[in-house]
């Protein structure tokens, strides 16, 4: 199937979790073969096929938001290098939360959280998704938040400035090797640093000057250059200065472009030890980690213009032995006695 068939395939998806009526467990099942590999963020991790994501996961959010809906705004498909075929999928699910979401106390209120998903495609149906939800995005809103601040600015994230994250019309092959190329040249730079010096980075030669990086919650958006280095790039590489990519763990990176629009996802994607003075106020423990992240860029006359970041922070303080949903309660709980 073409590209532009694998887009149109996961608009069926959107847009039956945009309405989500009781007929979306049978788009999901007709468009998932009955054994995809299914894996979620923490708490969820691999899931027991599409059924259990219907069932285990989406249905836990519906049951705690009965009017939930997705949105979505960015979707886009492409080639990676292995001859695969993914589309990327980012946006919100958002809805009046109504009971407790894995025991994250409601609000009574509408709520968001983001979700970035990939979707691989075989003969016309999805044979693996690999999936992160900002689950700590509801933590916040709930005023529960067990962990340090972030430093970057929480919001509700956007979607693409120039509003054409839902590709449309014929995959052009030119146009997403261009963006690829910038993306991975960006990323091949700052990999020098820190065995070579601050400025082998190029950072103003990838970025453009008004970029905005979008990370998760506990971490945060950072506005241009100076932004994302005080606000992400300098305190990730302070406490794990050893950082490396999957390919040291023979894990597979599937990038892939459309458009303007780069995409790329692993599981996991980066290996590295939490030393120094820690990351996201987590003591330093020595302790190797695996860290998910799931991301999109968008690339505006050859610069980095916009960057969505996900990652799956709650595996990493689980790995480092924080149980973050036992802080939360011990937030939430209520005093022996108390009305």
């Amino acid at each position: 199937m073409s590209h532009e068939a694998n887009r149109l395939l996961l608009a069926r998806l959107n847009a039956a979790l945009y309405d989500w009526t009781d007929d979306a467990a049978a788009v999901i099942d007709e468009l998932f073969t009955p054994d995809a590999t299914m894996q979620l963020a923490f708490p969820f991790e691999t899931m027991e096929g599409p059924s259990d994501w219907t069932h285990r996961a989406l249905g836990s959010l519906r049951t705690a938001m009965p009017d939930v809906e997705r949105r979505t705004f960015i979707t886009m498909a492409g080639p990676d290098s292995y001859g695969n075929r993914w589309v990327g999928c980012g946006g919100y699910y958002t809805g009046t939360w109504l009971t407790p979401f894995l025991d994250i106390p409601a609000t009574g209120h509408q709520a968001a959280m983001r979700f970035h998903e990939f979707f691989r495609i075989e003969g016309g149906r999805i044979v693996e998704m690999q999936a992160l939800w900002d689950i700590p995005e509801l933590m916040v809103q709930s005023g529960c938040w067990p962990m340090g601040p972030s430093l970057g600015r929480w919001w509700h994230t956007p979607g693409p400035a120039t509003q054409d994250g839902l590709l449309t019309g014929p995959w052009d092959e030119p146009s997403a090797q261009a963006s690829l190329d910038c993306v991975r040249g960006m990323l091949a730079d700052m990999s020098k640093h820190p065995t070579e010096p601050e400025e082998s980075m190029r950072l103003e030669h990838w970025w453009h000057p008004k970029f905005s990086w979008y990370g998760p919650v506990g971490i945060g958006t950072g506005r241009g250059i100076d932004g994302f280095r005080r606000h992400h790039q300098i305190p990730f590489l302070n406490a794990m200065p050893d950082r490396a990519g999957n390919s040291t763990m023979g894990v597979p990176s599937h990038f892939f472009g459309d458009g303007a629009y780069v995409a790329v996802t692993a599981w996991p994607g980066m290996r590295a030890t939490v030393t120094g003075d820690g990351w996201l106020g987590i003591a330093p423990s020595d302790t190797p980690i695996t860290m998910r992240s799931l991301d999109f860029w968008r690339v505006e006359n050859g610069l980095i213009r916009e960057n969505w970041v996900l990652v799956d922070l709650l595996s990493v303080w689980d790995q480092l032995g924080v149980d973050v949903f036992a802080r939360m309660r011990e937030l939430t709980a209520r005093p022996t006695g108390f009305r």
